[in-house]
């Protein structure tokens, strides 16, 4: 399955502080439909990513009834991203 969207980064400073993008509510919907064929455990739904030329893979998170995408430090400063812009995303998930 094949996800396009558009966010903006954001910044969660917790005990291990990370950076997302939040799926919107019609992607987070579909994405509820096929998660409990894909995820591994606590709702993580495995995800390759791609942001501009950078792809990488890693699991969204289940957030507030959808899903927040980990952005890496790698991926946002190959692409020149950071808090507060504004992203095209492009998400595989393996079904």
């Amino acid at each position: 399955m094949d996800l396009n969207f558009r966010g903006t980064i954001w910044y969660w400073r917790g005990p291990a502080p990370f950076h997302f993008v939040t799926v919107p509510v019609a992607e987070s919907e579909t994405i509820a439909e096929v998660s409990p064929a894909v995820t591994y455990g606590w709702g993580m739904v495995p995800v390759s990513a791609r942001i501009g030329d950078s792809t990488w893979t890693t699991a969204l998170w289940p957030k507030d009834g959808g899903y927040i995408l980990p952005v890496k430090a790698s991926v946002r400063a190959g692409e020149g991203v950071d808090v507060d812009d504004v992203v095209e995303v492009r998400m595989s998930i393996a079904i």
